[in-house]
């Protein structure tokens, strides 16, 4: 870590810790002493850290409300020469925070972006779920009302990827059970206040899950993992072909059986041919 020099003049995405403060790092802890401005979701929130770190930069509000009219003058600043350090309340910012806005901002006007990392919720609950790691897509919180819930989980149906969301323990109970019913009962684990004293990983079914929080509400920031789809079970080629389109071209019904069954194309052509050929007994 270089102290020795001034820090460099640009955006400083700046991950803070999610509960336990000594997830911080001293690069973190550096950037923030040395920068000349940090953008904070909270300043009130921040504003304890730095206490705590006995750094006095200085802070403006960077939030949901304020962010795209925000996003403009802090640009205007960073192409001036400012050192800024972008925080959320806890986390790396800009996932499921505040930030994006100014971030592409600050790339679209040419000014140098860093990031510093440290703690994500999400990557964590992930790590600890004993779920698929490889593929999985973050999508955030689902939306509040269930109609639009349902919606977004429905686009989710296809996605052959272990999902990651933010949920509020108030909605948990409810989240789940539109989970189980949009994506089927897959196993998943729900992680609640992660490093903190009561941090807890409960994994089950996605059913199960919702009845146990359905029947005893929980508290704190939750994320929720949920396993890929179960994959489809093997189909034997005679099965496939037992739907074979006698009058359909060769090329089209390997394509479609191929689809549908998941074996190879070339296979289904092959087998295809052989059927129609003379002396087949099919």
């Amino acid at each position: 870590m270089d102290t020795d020099g001034p820090l460099a003049p640009g955006l400083y995405i700046v991950a803070t810790p999610i509960g336990n403060l000594g997830d911080l790092s001293a690069r973190a802890a550096d950037v923030l002493a040395r920068v000349d401005l940090i953008a904070a979701e909270d300043t009130r929130v921040t504003g304890k850290l730095l206490k705590h770190l006995g750094i006095s930069t200085p802070m403006v509000a960077h939030h949901a409300h304020n962010e795209a009219q925000g996003a403009a003058r802090l640009v205007e600043r960073l192409a001036q020469g400012s050192r800024i350090a972008l925080v959320s309340d806890a986390g790396t910012p800009v996932i499921s925070d505040p930030g994006f806005a100014l971030v592409r901002a600050a790339r679209a006007a040419g000014i140098t972006v860093t990031a510093i990392p440290g703690p994500n919720a999400a990557l964590m609950a992930l790590a600890l779920s004993g779920l698929p790691a490889e593929p999985f897509l973050f999508a955030g919180f689902l939306p509040a009302r269930p109609a639009a819930r349902a919606t977004a989980l429905k686009a989710l149906v296809p996605v052959k990827a272990t999902l990651l969301f933010h949920e509020t323990a108030p909605r948990l109970a409810a989240a789940l059970a539109a989970m189980a019913h949009a994506l089927g009962d897959r196993p998943a684990a729900v992680a609640r206040e992660l490093t903190k004293r009561h941090e807890e990983v409960v994994t089950g079914r996605l059913a199960d899950l919702a009845q146990r929080f359905a029947a005893r509400p929980t508290r704190g920031e939750i994320v929720v993992v949920v396993g890929p789809p179960a994959p489809a079970p093997a189909t034997s080629l005679e099965a496939a072909l037992a739907g074979l389109r006698p009058d359909e071209p060769v090329a089209a019904e390997a394509a479609r059986l191929a689809a549908e069954s998941g074996l190879p194309r070339r296979q289904l052509y092959a087998a295809i041919l052989a059927r129609r050929s003379p002396g087949s007994l099919d």
